[in-house]
């Protein structure tokens, strides 16, 4: 395996619009990253030329200890997994994955030791001999990741593999990925828009916006740590509750209502002339965790049971916020609640950089 290296990458389509601003991402040997973002921030266009498919308009990107921004694709020693699983329909699975081996002229024994070793890893062993029209999705993406496998490349490249599966066999599939990760120690560049996805597959995630990598960091430090409000809002299911707040002494107005906060969270909003709060829907209690919680006096406007928990929905004011409460509550729409928030659990952001203070 080998470390990718991106530095101050661009991307320009016409020579006027610019699409991938200046991006700076290093995946160590054997790291999995993750590129993750709404639909057209640039993480399949990074992606793409990474694996020398889309020209590279600035900066470098070195594999291993190569410069490969003008190497073709053959040369890159690298194995992508696409979204399309992209089998051929008239061959069996052990000659879709042997396929590319052959190309190479590689002997048959190697292939066939390949194809068997990486069958056996993806658990699908007994189905060689079948054709893909025989094959449920998750099966023929199996065979997919199989074909990148047996190449043995210095990086694998995934772009969305798992979109065309229905949410069972994604988290399924997802579980695979991983476990084949830690059985590789493979180097792994991974694009989803899915953010649960990142969250459960990273070493470490690189979130994108507007062509742009904004934050770039562990799972944990994102989650706990978003750097702005974009990042707040798209790492969570369901996302952080933002709200407008000014402060006033040293209490926070949220809503009409007054938050006692910590003198030294109180510095940090004074630099903002306005002020975004942050609040994750498990850190929201129905009863007091300390005796310095905030309290927020609301009114139940939607409940959505999960089964184990209940996702709640409060009007506060003009604005609503999302808890995450325990299975067991009930009450009616519109009743009046309490809801407590420990002061270590706010999150607050310049509304106006958006950036977290």
């Amino acid at each position: 395996m080998a470390h990718v290296s991106l530095r101050n990458v661009s991307k320009s389509y016409d020579g006027l619009n610019t699409v991938l601003h200046g991006i700076d991402v290093d995946v160590a040997d054997g790291e999995f990253v993750v590129l993750v973002g709404p639909s057209g921030c640039g993480k399949s266009t990074l992606l793409r030329m990474l694996a020398g498919l889309e020209s590279v308009t600035g900066g470098d990107i070195t594999i291993g200890e190569t410069r490969v921004n003008d190497l073709p694709p053959r040369s890159r020693d690298i194995a992508m997994v696409f979204q399309d699983y992209a089998l051929y329909p008239h061959k069996t699975l052990f000659e879709n994955m042997a396929f590319g081996l052959r190309l190479r002229k590689m002997p048959e024994a190697e292939i066939a030791q390949r194809v068997n070793d990486a069958a056996k890893l993806l658990k699908i062993e007994h189905l060689l001999g079948r054709k893909p029209a025989a094959l449920s999705g998750g099966q023929r993406q199996r065979v997919a990741i199989g074909r990148a496998i047996v190449r043995q490349p210095q990086v694998f490249l995934f772009d969305e593999p798992l979109s065309n599966l229905d949410a069972q066999m994604r988290d399924e599939m997802r579980s695979e990925i991983k476990k084949l990760h830690h059985r590789l120690g493979a180097t792994i560049v991974y694009v989803t828009h899915d953010q649960v996805e990142a969250m459960t597959l990273a070493d470490r995630i690189a979130i994108m916006q507007g062509g742009r990598v904004v934050q770039f960091d562990t799972p944990e430090v994102i989650y706990k740590h978003p750097a702005n409000l974009f990042v707040a809002g798209f790492i969570g299911s369901p996302p952080m509750n933002l709200l407008p707040a000014h402060l006033q002494g040293e209490s926070l107005v949220l809503a009409q209502q007054s938050l006692a906060i910590s003198s030294e969270q109180a510095k940090r909003c004074a630099a903002a002339s306005a002020i975004t709060v942050g609040i994750r829907p498990e850190n929201l209690h129905l009863q007091a965790q300390s005796a310095t919680d905030a309290v927020l006096q609301t009114r139940v406007a939607l409940l959505e049971p999960l089964g184990a928990e209940t996702l709640v929905t409060f009007a506060l004011g003009d604005v609503e916020l999302v808890a995450r409460l325990p299975a067991e509550f009930k009450a009616p729409i519109d009743a009046l609640v309490k809801l407590y928030v420990s002061h270590q659990h706010l999150h607050f952001f310049d509304a106006h950089s958006t950036l977290a203070l």
